[in-house]
């Protein structure tokens, strides 16, 4: 599976859910470790029901900037932290070895403290349903508003700006 760019095997967690949660979570920590930051730098909540459904993340401070990232497209959330692990653990690794440059590692995960109020709004604007992680029904509402809402078409220029935007913001999130 590839994940912001990041190639590793899919999970297949099929036991064990709650210890392997505490195992990925664990692992993100030790990793971050690398950066100089502690546990206390970090938040990573565990889900009391490791085999339910649910939206793993990790989010943090480095380099005075917040960091976040989180992942919602498996349908465990043993399987989504296994899936922020992963990204993590390989983006640290390329920036330790200098294969990405700081700045980029930065890129990565640099988001605004109230990402997932922007997430839900650019949905609405979007037309999709709060949860919706189909890039493709995404995309397509996206092309319709545009085309509605193009300047050149006698749209407003503001509404299309807000549709671009919204649709850069769920886009990231769901590549």
């Amino acid at each position: 599976m590839e994940v912001k760019g990041f190639e590793f095997k899919e999970p297949n967690i099929r036991d064990s859910y709650e210890r392997r949660a505490v195992l990925f979570r664990n692992n993100i920590i030790e990793t971050l470790r690398n950066l100089n930051l502690t546990e206390d730098d970090l938040d990573i909540p565990l889900q009391r029901l490791s085999r339910a459904k649910g939206k793993a993340f990790v989010e943090f401070y480095f380099e005075k900037e917040y960091m976040y990232f989180s992942y919602n497209r498996r349908l465990k959330f043993v399987e989504n932290l296994y899936v922020v692990s992963k990204v993590v653990e390989l983006a640290v690794k390329k920036l330790l070895s200098e294969e990405i440059e700081l700045k980029d590692f930065i890129n990565l995960f640099s988001e605004d403290q109230d990402i997932e109020q922007k997430r839900k709004e650019s949905r609405d604007i979007i037309g999709v349903e709060h949860d919706c992680l189909d890039l493709d029904l995404i995309n397509k509402n996206y092309k319709k508003l545009a085309k509605e809402h193009h300047p050149d078409m006698g749209g407003d220029m503001e509404s299309f700006k807000k549709i671009n935007n919204a649709h850069k913001m769920l886009k990231r999130e769901l590549e």
